[in-house]
């Protein structure tokens, strides 16, 4: 179980590394002074109150930390409920023969690992951008996370495998049992029709770093 004081002891200890105190460290990240007060950790009723997933967010971008630094200072028995690893790898690796089964599931040994915020999808994965294909969109160096059993809809940012083991990142027009209508991400990036046939798997996008 995710401990409320573990989340205020990161936060606290965040402070104390960036030479601040914890009201300090809501103002350098744009948030009220008072945000991580010690008397606002429970309400006037003695209820608890967490802090919220953006206030972290503002506070790791402020003092340029990473998720999985932040998760280190949870604590090893909390970790696991904020964050998970999963398999990353890049585009020209990921094309190749053996890297996923029928599902669009990661499958073999030569992913890599990356530490990500929790997501529902216990078969999600990351593939990196290499290159300026997708640019402006996407850039070399990029990580996108991708999610097998997220349900696609239309306007959807997804990735495709083709029969020839082509990836490619589109957005969804339409997808029926027949065929999928797909839009480049830029005027340079073709529209496309693929019939379900040439389709290995299609995924949806959840999230990239940019």
């Amino acid at each position: 179980m995710l401990k409320h004081a573990d989340i205020w002891r990161a936060i606290d200890s965040l402070a104390v590394q960036n030479s601040l105190s914890p009201s300090g460290l809501a103002r350098k990240a744009g948030l009220d002074p008072t945000t991580f007060n010690k008397s606002k950790r429970v309400t006037p009723k003695d209820k608890q109150r967490w802090p919220s997933t953006e206030s972290i967010a503002k506070i790791l971008d402020a003092t340029n930390s990473t998720l999985a630094e932040f998760v280190n200072l949870v604590g090893e028995e909390s970790a696991g409920l904020l964050a998970k690893k999963i398999p990353v790898q890049d585009l020209i690796q990921a094309s190749s023969m053996g890297q996923f089964d029928h599902n669009g599931h990661p499958v073999g040994e030569t992913w890599d690992e990356a530490l990500f915020a929790r997501v529902d999808d216990t078969n999600a994965f990351g593939l990196e951008i290499t290159g300026n294909s997708y640019h402006p969109v996407y850039n070399d160096g990029d990580l996108l996370i991708i999610s097998p059993n997220a349900d696609l809809r239309r306007g959807d940012r997804i990735a495709l495998m083709t029969m020839n083991h082509e990836i490619l990142l589109k957005e969804l027009v339409r997808n029926s049992p027949l065929r999928a209508e797909l839009k480049g991400f830029a005027t340079s990036h073709q529209d496309i029709t693929i019939m379900t046939q040439d389709i290995i798997w299609i995924a949806r996008i959840i999230w990239a770093s940019q």
